[in-house]
């Protein structure tokens, strides 16, 4: 990889060095909703930043990658068969990776100054070889490339993953349901486990590209994003709704049946609340793989008639000639 390739994952999902998973999570779920191929149709700037995104996402969400990444820029892929050892001859730390233009550049001088050679086997996969060397005591010897890339002689290009997105409705989401997907003209099986939420990835073993070294397949990691719902939404882990109440409901309190995702319950609302106000059903919310619920919050809109009956009518008059509440007494002598 050029330096001119060099993607800054740190970039481009928004986070600094130092984001903690939590915060590469987050930042990855709101750029992923963002650039999404299915709220983008037909743009191309869009479809490459989300490809971007899942990318980075894939690196940053994973320690060992993350590490790698972090300790070896541009060429942490090359190096992803392992990390130097504290022992190690040639420590990598201190080595000025930027001065060379490709992996094979550092390499070819890396063999140069250890005796080593590079070149291609029958097959045509690049192969490198090298000595070793040994060292006196007092001085910082080379043990071949294992000490740098935890492998030895012969660097195979890994076969490389393939990302794909999917859209779900909240019920095939939540209950778990099976996909075909055509990629490539091929038809993959998939199995969507109960639970599934915004930005969760579903990782296929061996449907991704195939390295034409190794021969090898990689894995097809699926992007799950949901339709909207009528009526419930994500917040965080929980899932909230609105549901309107009447007048006279918000005043005395009541017993109302609520929606969710498992099956209707009964609500009590207590006398007095507001629109607005929001209440929480424990248990009742987004169910994940292993059965444990989260919670639903009901957030309460109080719905006044728009056509009344004339005894209905009577009714709210006298309510308002008898009462004396006032709800913007407190603002009524406010001024600038």
């Amino acid at each position: 990889m050029a330096a001119t390739d060099f993607k800054d994952y740190y970039q481009i999902l928004g986070v600094s060095k130092t984001a903690t998973p939590e915060e590469i999570k987050k930042a990855y779920r709101k750029l992923a909703r963002k650039y999404h191929p299915d709220l983008n149709p037909g743009d191309k700037t869009a479809e490459q930043r989300f490809k971007e995104i899942n990318e980075a996402q894939e690196v940053l969400s994973d320690p060992e990658k993350r590490s790698k990444y972090d300790r070896f820029g541009q060429y942490w892929q090359q190096a992803a068969a392992g990390t130097p050892s504290s022992g190690a001859g040639f420590g990598a730390e201190g080595f000025e990776f930027s001065q060379y233009g490709s992996f094979d550049d550092f390499i070819n001088e890396l063999l140069g100054r250890f005796g080593g050679t590079a070149g291609s086997d029958s097959s045509g996969r690049r192969v490198y070889t090298y000595r070793t060397s040994t060292t006196s005591p007092g001085t910082r010897g080379f043990g071949g490339f294992e000490d740098i890339f935890g492998s030895s002689g012969v660097q195979d290009i890994p076969a490389s993953d393939t990302e794909a997105a999917i859209t779900l409705p909240f019920s095939e989401a939540f209950h778990g349901t099976q996909k075909r997907l055509q990629l490539d003209g091929e038809t993959i099986k998939v199995r969507i486990p109960p639970g599934a939420k915004p930005g969760s990835r579903i990782r296929i073993k061996g449907k991704g590209q195939i390295s034409p070294f190794s021969q090898q397949r990689g894995d097809l990691y699926l992007t799950i994003d949901l339709q909207p719902h009528p009526l419930f939404k994500f917040e965080g882990d929980n899932i909230i709704c609105e549901v309107p109440v009447t007048p006279e409901e918000a005043a005395l309190g009541t017993e109302i049946k609520i929606p969710t995702p498992d099956g209707s319950v009964t609500m009590k609302v207590p006398p007095g609340v507001d629109s607005g106000q929001s209440l929480r059903l424990r248990g009742k919310g987004w169910r994940d793989a292993k059965g444990k619920c989260s919670d639903q919050i009901v957030k309460l809109k109080i719905v006044t008639p728009k056509e009344l009956t004339t005894q209905e009518r009577e009714c709210y008059e006298k309510l308002r000639q008898a009462s004396s509440f006032n709800p913007r007494r407190s603002i009524e002598e406010v001024r600038l």
